[in-house]
């Protein structure tokens, strides 16, 4: 068994052996790496934005669902595509939000485990959106050999465990496109065919990295903010992504008038085109 294939072992198992593991402990070192839930194993989650845990009756988690189960059915066949890139064209559309609630939906309602990969070195925020501060992270799993066991945080959401960005660099792009990154998410995706891989990636156009993670991950999901990126934009960023599988478009902050109420309502739609029509 490999060392990855062991550390999601030990992190898959992790939030059934919370409640067992606080009976015997009277307190938790604050030198500990793992980061530690405060109650009951689980994260306590009020960021209004992860809005399939805070309002999961609401229609933006609907709409996650909806996402999910299109997810689902375009990576399960012969072959389960368990790895998917999600980015946008620029910083502001949402994309590190739709990873988020995402792997959270699918980690609630369907019978995966799901990793999510904070792999935005620029700007990482899903340690903040989850209200953690984690002390290791990705970065130091590539560039100073920290145990990738050591950096990863069972959420006790479903079955969700994050790898957090980690220590800045000063070369994100060199690193997320080196040999060490491309030989991490082909272990991760050859030892764990059951489970989905979620990377959160820098926006494409400004930056080079979403171009080589989207030659190695089995599929694309690009977040489009409605009335934010101009038409050529968007484009030459699709075109960018030519060689990847895009699986489809997430279409975001679109306002809906609700003619039967008085509120308008900002929420994802998803819109997917075939997994073989490439734009």
């Amino acid at each position: 068994m490999s060392r990855l294939e062991k550390a999601l072992e030990k992190a898959s198992k992790m939030r059934d052996e919370k409640k067992e593991e606080r009976k015997a402990e009277k307190s938790v070192s604050n030198t500990e790496v793992i980061y530690r839930p405060g109650t009951e194993g689980s994260l306590k989650i009020d960021n209004p934005y992860l809005i399939t845990v805070t309002e999961p009756d609401s229609p933006i988690s609907e709409e996650y669902r909806k996402l999910k189960s299109l997810i689902v059915k375009l990576t399960k066949g012969d072959k389960f595509y368990n790895t998917i890139m999600v980015t946008s064209t620029l910083k502001g559309e949402g994309k590190s939000i739709t990873a988020l609630n995402l792997a959270i939906t699918l980690a609630q309602e369907y019978d995966h485990s799901v990793l999510l990969v904070d792999a935005d070195l620029r700007k990482p925020c899903v340690h903040e959106y989850l209200g953690i501060n984690p002390k290791i992270g990705l970065t130091d799993c590539l560039v100073n050999g920290a145990e990738i066991s050591d950096a990863f945080i069972p959420t006790g959401i479903g079955k969700l465990v994050v790898l957090p960005s980690g220590s800045r660099v000063s070369n994100p792009a060199e690193l997320l496109s080196s040999n060490m990154m491309r030989e991490l998410v082909k272990e991760l995706k050859n030892q764990y065919v059951d489970r989905y891989i979620i990377f959160d990636i820098p926006p494409i156009l400004p930056f080079a990295e979403a171009h080589s993670i989207g030659n190695i991950v089995d599929g694309v999901i690009f977040v489009v903010r409605e009335g934010y990126v101009p038409l050529n934009n968007l484009k030459e960023a699709l075109n960018m992504l030519k060689d990847s599988n895009i699986l489809g478009i997430v279409y975001n902050n679109v306002e809906i008038d609700q003619f039967d109420s008085y509120y308008y309502y900002n929420y994802y739609r998803s819109y997917y085109s075939d997994k073989k029509n490439k734009y």
